[in-house]
């Protein structure tokens, strides 16, 4: 959740709600939806009328689904950002010389958010997709931003987020996090060991703006037999940080 609004508008608040819960539930009827948020069926059925009215929201039969115009918001969003323009080329190269899934987020609200992903010839599915949240300390790129903002910053997103487990591998204190971070600042990478996912292993690192602020992160994705021994420690460190230094040069003087 973001920052709390000082005055917060009821109705505005109740149309996000329904909107996350048609995603929530991958599609609902009025009654349902009432069921799910507590709300009476006559205001349902009213938001659920405005939001098809405005094309926000499709409807099939009696239930109604979350429509496409939310994408051309996405995209517009996106497009704007200059990091996405420029990195996604790096992206791309990556993941044809590795073969895994290479990824781009930024952190928004204290989340880290997908805006860009490519597969390799031999990159495997996972539940992430481009827009997908997630938490900033069970990913690679994510420690890696982490650990270069400040206590307070990071004290912030922990307070407005917590610490969920993923794993038994999921860093559970800040302390725990404190130590990566060291490790993080040091080797100039973070590296994300089945703390998200069972049996998917990441490495990833920031990008940094030429004035030292944090600008979004890029990490490489695989399978835990493939993503080992000195390659993972050695060799994917070297192409990853090289990546992370072209897309910062290309911002600096482009």
């Amino acid at each position: 959740m973001g920052q709390e609004a000082k005055n917060p508008v009821k109705a505005a608040e109740t149309t996000f709600e329904i909107i996350q819960a048609l995603k929530e539930l991958d599609g609902a009827g009025v009654t349902e939806l009432a069921t799910h948020l507590d709300l009476p069926k006559s205001t349902v059925h009213n938001y659920l009328s405005t939001l098809h009215q405005e094309e926000y929201i499709v409807k099939s039969g009696s239930e109604y689904e979350v429509g496409i115009k939310f994408l051309e918001l996405g995209n517009y969003a996106r497009d704007r950002m200059r990091i996405y323009e420029i990195a996604k080329p790096e992206i791309d190269s990556l993941a044809d010389q590795t073969g895994e899934l290479v990824n781009l987020l930024v952190e928004e609200h204290g989340k880290g958010v997908y805006i860009y992903q490519a597969a390799g010839q031999q990159s495997v599915r996972v539940d992430s997709s481009v827009g997908s949240r997630v938490y900033l300390h069970a990913t690679a790129f994510g420690k890696a931003m982490l650990a270069n903002y400040s206590p307070e910053r990071v004290d912030r997103i922990i307070e407005s987020h917590g610490l969920p487990q993923f794993t038994d591998r999921t860093s559970a204190t800040r302390a725990e996090l404190e130590s990566d971070f060291e490790t993080i600042r040091d080797q100039g990478y973070a590296i994300d060991d089945e703390e998200r996912l069972s049996g998917l292993r990441c490495i990833g690192t920031e990008i940094k703006a030429n004035d030292g602020r944090v600008l979004g992160g890029v990490s490489i994705s695989g399978p835990v037999n493939r993503l080992n021994g000195s390659y993972l420690r050695e060799e994917l460190p070297d192409i990853l940080l090289e990546t992370a230094n072209v897309i910062e040069l290309n911002i600096t003087y482009s």
